[in-house]
């Protein structure tokens, strides 16, 4: 399998970006489901991500930044890291804001456009097939839930197709040394502190 240029594997990830957010807009439309005035925001939710072709197409869009939103930014993920381990320290699951939140009312991603697949796909109900062929079913946010609970059927978004592309996408990008390179499962904070995955 041919190693893909960064250039290329963020063209292929930004078409799969492109397929989970239609595939959620079909679903969220029929629900009436919308994020405006939401108390529950996600971007408190604690989150871990798993792959190097989205932490550095994270930071593609972090270095087109102006240097001293990076800062901010910087320094924000650095708190949210401090304040993260002490939570799960006392047992506890952290519910801190994102450091890429840039209006905590609103919910407004300071990196939209280069936010992550969970980042994208949150809040509807979807499905996953295993490679056992066993079915993970999420019922949606708290939000989605209530919006659904008379429906007949509830519409859904089956996130398997997308989540084999962006496998096969991970093999091209990080290629040969995958299996070498330590396991990503880190916040987007931690992808932040940590700076650019190094795929060497």
């Amino acid at each position: 399998m041919n190693k893909l240029t960064p250039k290329a594997a963020f063209r292929k990830l930004a078409a799969i970006y492109d397929k989970m957010v239609a595939r959620y807009d079909e679903v969220a439309g029929p629900i009436g489901m919308t994020c405006e005035g939401c108390a529950d925001n996600c971007c408190l939710s604690f989150f871990q991500h798993h792959t190097y072709v989205e932490w550095a197409y994270m930071w593609e869009g972090l270095n087109r930044l102006p240097a001293d939103r990076l800062e901010d930014i910087q320094a924000r993920a650095r708190d949210y890291v401090d304040r993260a381990q002490a939570a799960l320290a006392r047992g506890e699951r952290p519910h801190l804001m994102c450091p890429l939140n840039i209006d905590e009312k609103q919910g407004i991603c300071g990196l939209y456009d280069h936010r992550l697949m969970i980042c994208r796909m949150h809040g509807v109900p979807n499905l996953l097939t295993r490679h056992t062929g066993q079915e993970v079913r999420f019922p949606g946010c708290y939000r989605c839930q209530d919006l659904t609970k008379d429906m007949a059927e509830v519409p859904f978004v089956d996130r398997t197709p997308m989540y084999k592309d962006l496998v096969l996408l991970e093999m091209q990008f990080v290629g040969k040394n995958l299996c070498a390179l330590p396991k990503v499962d880190h916040t987007i904070a931690e992808m932040i502190v940590i700076g650019p995955p190094r795929l060497k």
